[in-house]
């Protein structure tokens, strides 16, 4: 009996060993991966996943077929490409959020995430910016982007950080000329002239020397003060002239190209300091990329914009004699060779 119970208790102790290899050989073969390779692959999939998407809004003063204005369609759109569709910016064209200088105030809040404004705006929120508004330093389109491109002219742009701004390229402003509702032919028909200028004041100090009367008002409120008798005549660009219908209430065109104040394309620090190193590698990239696009546009619209005021009657003159405009203006250089010394020895050095 001892023996069989021996026999019996060998059998089952067999029996219960088989049934455990075989236990243990069904989990071997159907074993959860480690905890590594579990979550490894989710975890960068979410990583993905969860990158955040932005929509952004940007202020444009100037109509949506202006070519400043397709400049800031054109990095938008290249913002958006290079994102996959995360990063999205709004334009607002026509003074919608505001006037540039009530933007500009709203960019350095981070109320508004970008903006293009013109450099003589900055004027007033960095005082560096002024070299710009200084009359004839720039001879010509392609003497002005040399110094924009330069060493001298990419350190100005990047010290609007200071102002709460971040500079992120810029756009090709064309030349300014003046335009009165009355005839003129040269500087002695200008003098005494009620001329609308930026709000800024080196653009003050010009008209001063030069005999003018300035008179600092907003874009927005430009074409009826021309029609009221307010002011005599502005200055600004073809394009501009044009595309406000400035010609309508003031025919006469006087081609002396005084400024070239670049464009200044800007996104607010706050905006800027929330976005990761890749979304600002993006949109830098996608600025400079914008830049080429909207020269071209400029050139082709200014060609145009020419030709559609003459053929709407405006008076075309020529300046034949620049040499007596500059000589006027030396006074307010002079002035300013202390503050601006090193930006105007750039300048100079970019003619070559």
């Amino acid at each position: 009996m001892n023996k069989f119970k021996k026999i019996f208790g060998l059998a089952v102790t067999a029996l219960l060993m088989a049934i455990l290899v075989a236990c243990g050989g069904q989990q071997s073969s159907n074993e959860a991966p480690s905890e590594t390779e579990a979550t490894e692959e989710p975890a960068e999939q979410a990583a993905e996943e969860t990158k955040p998407s932005y929509t952004f809004r940007l202020a444009e003063t100037h109509a949506p077929d202006y070519p400043t204005t397709l400049g800031d369609i054109r990095f938008a759109e290249l913002v958006n490409e290079k994102s996959d569709g995360r990063i999205q910016i709004d334009i607002f064209p026509s003074a919608q959020l505001g006037e540039e200088k009530a933007v500009v105030e709203q960019v350095q809040l981070g109320a508004i995430e970008f903006t293009r404004v013109s450099s003589g705006i900055l004027g007033s929120f960095n005082k560096d910016f002024g070299v710009f508004s200084l009359p004839y330093i720039f001879d010509s389109q392609e003497h002005m982007w040399n110094y924009l491109n330069g060493e001298n002219g990419q350190s100005l742009l990047g010290s609007l950080e200071d102002s709460n701004m971040k500079g992120l390229a810029y756009f090709d402003p064309g030349s300014r000329s003046f335009y009165t509702k009355d005839p003129v032919s040269g500087l002695e028909d200008l003098k005494g002239k009620k001329i609308r200028v930026i709000q800024n004041e080196v653009n003050i100090e010009i008209m001063s020397a030069l005999g003018i009367n300035a008179t600092p008002m907003v874009y927005g409120e430009v074409y009826s003060a021309l029609q009221t008798g307010v002011i005599d005549g502005a200055e600004n660009n073809y394009p501009s002239y044009f595309s406000s219908k400035h010609y309508e209430v003031a025919p006469y065109y006087l081609v002396d190209r005084h400024q070239r104040v670049p464009e200044v394309l800007l996104v607010s620090t706050a905006t800027w300091n929330k976005l990761d190193a890749e979304d600002q590698a993006i949109i830098q990239e996608a600025a400079k990329e914008s830049i080429e696009y909207q020269i071209e546009e400029w050139n082709r619209y200014e060609k145009e914009s020419e030709e559609a005021v003459r053929e709407a009657g405006s008076t075309i003159t020529e300046v034949t004699d620049i040499k007596p405009w500059q000589d006027a203006v030396v006074p307010v250089i002079d002035k300013y060779r202390a503050e601006y010394g090193e930006v105007l020895d750039a300048i100079e050095a970019a003619r070559n």
